[in-house]
């Protein structure tokens, strides 16, 4: 029987031997058990707490008066075997493999100094009072979760067993304990987030931040400072991982091993001194990791070179490979794990086999299992993928052949003819770095065969001259192959070499050869392009006929962005899509493949200049230009079509006045599309998540006008490398993993293929799911019905599921069928819902509620009419009194990003953004706190140092947001236009100064006109005369008055003086 793999398996299986135990033999061969589970899982709290557990109950079981029911003649034996030191010896031996696991090590720790002291309860000796006492301060001297309680029962022992030294005991601990504690304190908001997870039951969240923690631990135990103490809790955590969630995760193996076998290397040359108790042994590691995870052909690669580099005999290592290939479970995941195990093994066959003092016997299996090997891969390639097979495209067991033929067997045509071979395999023929590791090996056998008499290289009549003949031959095989992926590098190096070494006769026929294989190639690339260009232009086509409407990416898994609506796109559909910003714009608008990054420009250069520079390669839609002091200018151009910024490439390398020539490159690939990030992201948020990544040149965030659910935007990089460094953060966990990050190229012309699932009707809505339902629950209730392309859990801000889920399936078919086997179906007391995903219905504002609770509902947060029934709701005055409206906000902040910047205002009911009207609606619990924060509000700053400033909901509702053109060749009338929808500037209502009335100025030497006062006719007006009247009369307010308003709000003349700071 194989043996179990996991800490749950292995005591599982014990249980079953412990089931059918019944002498003394069978208990004995249980504890062999237990043995062998302790060193397969050596980090596990499970398996080592059945062990000892196990061992105590045995040793309880033989003593005199036990009632276990042992026969006379066991008991005796069983005393001599299971002593109380070996129980005890036992017990330490598990602390100590488990100790700087800092989350759990306190259960098997408790139980075994609970059974100390109960020992020492029934005989109290000196001798056991220093022992308990030397095992509590060397548990205190290790950091540990429960640090505190463990004080607390030293305290209660030192109380009981050693009163005279409490409080010196005492002091000296907690001295000690300084450093324990401060290294938990380092570690402590991974473990509360490790514990946020585990009880919201997210595997993936744990998972996360698991690993998020590990390589944190890393890099503290390559730090000089407590670096033994460090590399014991990094060993610990890795411990915990590798036992737990982890247990199958190859990269977390990957790891665990290279820190143990750098921290070996580290050791053995002086760099650290580490204990040699503290590393475990490497190759006891490998062979856990390669039972937990036989799928990664790296662990079985360096186990196969651990054993070599230990000494093991070729019958170990060879039986190392064979575990390997009698695996089930090696080609999982393709051929790449089983390519990188025979490549170590062939670099040991090999290896040994060139050794100096190797014996026959060795070149003999090196010469027999090297093409053994190729045969087995090429095997085992065929039956998993049939005649598609091809091979190792970087054919690493073919090169370590060649490199046995060639150096220790000398068979120079042998190794030709396996180059021979490899050559007549498509995917290598069509790759030119196998052609230049060909010549490559031709060129050293060229060099090792000048010293020798005779030579596999004929050499030439003329003047005796050697050439490398057969290297020139290969060039010229390479340039019959008309697919190559980059025939102008062979071309390149096909020259250089004639250059270098042929004869004249040979470099001018390289060079017709060279000059009619450039004009094919050119042919080639010129078709190429025309096919890509003719494939894109009908994908715009398509895009210009197809008016959809415009959907945020989190809406439908199946469903891949939409662009953004820019400044001249238009829509009339029938969903009610508003009309364009800007009419009579070009509807398609591609800037990927229509803009060009200039670079190195003058520090002072005007929009102007470039303009003028450029204006003659093409029209120029839009140019956005960012200077640093003391740095060249950086600009963005973007022209009409994709063949004018070709054009403008032309100018790369040109002088730009009298300034050293500029850079001009192309931007494809530079744009990369992020979405799911936290919502309260804002541009400063998106830019120091990439900021590792390279330079960025912009962030656009989309218009929410028409849906304000959209969370993604566009990051702009100065360089595709370092657009595709950023899409390696593709898939990161965000928020202890609330979020996951998406961050893929941005690809226009892919755009019309973002909404196929949901317009091929493969994409369904699945509605009343379990909150706790994971993706992969939906996808094994769906795969019964067709192969299920992706599953997607829409999840609010704290994580929590809606309830719902969209499934993409492969085809229409497949989709209708899982609508009639599972809708209605119950699952986890849910009866489910499935249909067909609809096109998401369009949401010009957001709700968002604060933290504290609205006395009533009201109508005015939400923009509607109040109604009419006074019994059930407020008056509108009382709701209008503690409404404030907050303008000037663009229309690409959502209200996560408004709810974080007016919290510090004061705490509000509601806040309702309407990104189409440039403002929000805030409710307060009462009419002091609006006022108050509307004076907080005013001037404000929010994203582009815009000012926000305050008014009433009426206000808002009349005013239309900033319109945003973002290019520079629209006409002027729509810069008039843009101009009178520009929101006018509030009206300011000044008071009287205290102690006067209203009226004209008076000028000296003139007496003041006389003015009537009018009768006060309007509610608002009477209700502050009477107010004022409270106050002597006077209607206006001193700062002293806002201030008494504020410090006790709720008084008569309070809440007259904050309708007037209102009102004003």
């Amino acid at each position: 029987m194989a043996s179990p793999v996991g800490e749950d398996n292995w005591v599982n299986y014990v249980d079953h031997q412990l089931r059918e135990a019944s002498d003394l033999e069978t208990r004995v061969n249980i504890v062999e058990s237990f043995h062998r589970a302790v060193s397969a899982e050596p980090g596990s709290i499970k398996v080592w707490m059945s062990y000892c557990e196990y061992f105590w109950s045995l040793y309880a079981d033989c003593q005199p008066g036990s009632d276990a029911g042992w026969p006379l003649e066991e008991q005796q034996a069983g005393r001599e075997t299971f002593t109380l030191d070996s129980a005890l010896n036992l017990w330490q031996q598990a602390y100590e493999a488990v100790q700087y696991r800092l989350s759990d090590s306190h259960e098997l720790w408790n139980r075994w100094i609970s059974l100390e002291m109960e020992l020492l309860s029934r005989t109290a000796t000196e001798a056991g009072i220093r022992r308990i006492t030397h095992l509590f301060k060397n548990r205190l001297a290790v950091p540990h979760a429960t640090w505190d309680n463990t004080s607390q029962m030293f305290s209660s022992f030192l109380s009981e067993y050693n009163r005279n030294a409490y409080e010196t005991e005492m002091t000296q601990v907690t001295k000690n304990a300084k450093h324990a504690k401060r290294l938990y304190d380092l570690r402590d908001p991974f473990e509360m987030r490790l514990n946020l997870a585990a009880k919201s039951h997210d595997i993936e969240a744990q998972k996360a931040v698991m690993t998020e923690y590990l390589d944190w631990e890393i890099r503290q135990s390559r730090g000089k400072k407590d670096a033994v103490v460090n590399l014991q809790i990094c060993l610990g955590l890795f411990s915990r991982a590798l036992t737990g969630i982890m247990a199958s995760d190859k990269d977390t193996w990957a790891n665990y091993i290279v820190l143990i076998s750098t921290s070996q290397s580290d050791f053995k040359a002086g760099r650290y001194k580490i204990p040699d108790n503290i590393l475990p042994n490497i190759l006891d590691v490998l062979q856990c990791a390669v039972h937990h995870v036989p799928w990664s052909g790296a662990v079985w690669a360096r186990y196969i070179l651990a054993a070599e580099e230990a000494g093991l005999s070729f019958t170990d290592i060879e039986r190392i490979k064979h575990a390997a290939t009698n695996s089930a479970e090696l080609d999982r995941d393709g051929m790449t794990a089983v390519l990188e195990m025979y490549s170590a093994w062939c670099g040991y066959l090999k290896r040994t086999a060139m050794n100096p003092n190797a014996t026959e016997e060795a070149v003999d299996v090196a010469e027999v299992g090297l093409p053994t090997a190729l045969e087995d891969v090429k095997h085992w390639g065929k039956r998993r993928y049939g005649d598609e097979y091809q091979g190792d495209p970087s054919f690493r067991l073919e090169k370590i052949y060649i490199q046995f033929l060639t150096e220790k067997k000398e068979d120079i045509e042998g190794a030709r003819g396996v180059w021979e071979q490899l050559s007549q395999i498509t995917l290598l023929a069509n790759n030119y770095d196998f052609w230049l590791s060909w010549v490559l090996w031709e060129m050293v056998v060229f060099a090792a065969s000048k010293s020798k008499m005779r030579s596999p290289t004929p050499a030439t009549v003329a003047q005796g001259l050697r050439v490398p003949s057969f290297a020139t031959r290969v060039f010229i095989k390479a340039l019959k192959v008309r697919t190559m992926d980059w025939p102008e590098r062979i071309l390149d190096v096909y020259l250089q070499h004639c250059n270098d070494y042929e004869l004249a006769e040979t470099l001018r026929e390289a060079q017709d050869t060279i000059y009619k294989t450039r004009k094919g190639v050119a042919k080639r690339r010129e078709r190429e392009a025309a096919e890509a260009q003719a494939a894109y232009a009908a994908q715009a086509r398509e895009e210009t006929m197809t008016d959809a409407p415009e959907v945020e990416e989190e809406s439908s898994p199946g469903n891949k962005r939409k662009r953004e609506l820019t400044a001249g796109d238009q829509d009339d559909s029938a969903s009610k899509r508003a009309k364009s910003e800007v009419d009579g714009a070009e509807i398609k608008r591609d800037r990927e493949h229509t803009s060009v990054f200039v670079t190195n420009l003058p520090e002072n250069v005007t929009l102007t200049k470039v303009r003028q520079f450029f204006r003659e390669y093409g029209h120029i839609n839009n140019l956005d230009m960012q200077k640093r002091e003391g740095a060249p200018a950086v600009a963005l151009i973007e022209f009409r079509s994709p063949e004018e910024a070709q054009i403008a490439l032309l100018r790369d390398g040109k002088r730009f006045g009298d300034h050293p020539p500029i850079q001009v490159t192309p931007a494809i690939d530079c744009t990369l599309f992020v979405s799911n990030y936290p919502p309260e992201a804002d541009e400063e948020y998106i830019r120091n998540l990439f900021k590792d990544c390279g330079d960025i040149h912009s962030v656009r965030f989309p218009s929410l006008k028409y849906n304000t659910k959209r969370r993604f935007c566009y990051v702009s990089f100065r360089d595709r490398s370092f657009a595709a460094a950023a899409t390696k953060l593709d898939g990161k966990f965000l928020e202890g993993g609330k979020y996951k990050l998406q961050a893929k190229f941005s690809d226009p012309v892919g755009r019309q293929q973002r909404q196929g699932a949901q317009v091929e009707e493969r994409e369904l809505h699945v509605l009343n799911i379990p909150r706790s339902t994971t993706d992969d629950d939906v996808k094994g209730w769906f795969s019964k019905s067709g192969k299920v392309v992706s599953v997607r859990i829409p999840r609010d801000q704290k994580g929590q599921s809606h309830g719902t889920a969209f499934v993409v399936m492969e085809t229409k078919e497949e989709a209708q069928d899982a609508i009639r086997n599972l809708d209605g179906v119950v699952f986890g007391n849910h009866p489910i819902k499935v249909e067909l995903s609809r096109p998401a219905t369009q949401k010009t504002s957001a709700t968002n509620r604060g933290a504290t609770g609205s006395p009533e509902p009201t109508s005015l947060a939400t923009g509607s009419p109040a109604s009419g029934h006074a019994a059930t709701r407020e008056a509108t005055s009382d709701v209008a009194a503690r409404t404030i409206a907050v303008m000037g906000i663009p229309d690409t902040v959502n209200d996560a990003r408004v709810r974080s910047l007016l919290e510090p205002a004061g705490s509000f009911v509601k806040l309702v953004t309407h990104p189409i009207h440039g403002g929000a609606i805030v409710e307060y619990p009462d009419a002091a706190a609006a006022g108050k924060a509307a004076m907080a509000i005013d001037g404000m700053q929010i994203a582009g140092g815009k000012k926000l400033r305050t008014g009433t909901v009426a206000e808002m509702f009349r005013q239309e947001s900033e319109v945003r053109i973002d290019r520079i060749d629209q006409p002027k009338e729509h810069l008039i236009a843009a101009a009178k929808r520009m929101p006018p500037p509030p009206m300011i209502r000044r008071l009287p100064v205290q102690g006067r009335g209203s009226g004209p100025k008076r000028i000296l030497g003139f007496p003041g006109a006389v003015v009537k006062r009018e009768k006060e006719t309007n509610g608002q007006e009477a209700a502050q005369a009477t107010a004022g009247a409270a106050h002597g009369g006077v209607v206006g307010r001193s700062n002293a008055d806002f201030k008494k308003m504020f410090l006790g709000a709720g008084t008569a003349a309070g809440a007259a003086v904050s309708q007037e700071a209102k009102t004003e």
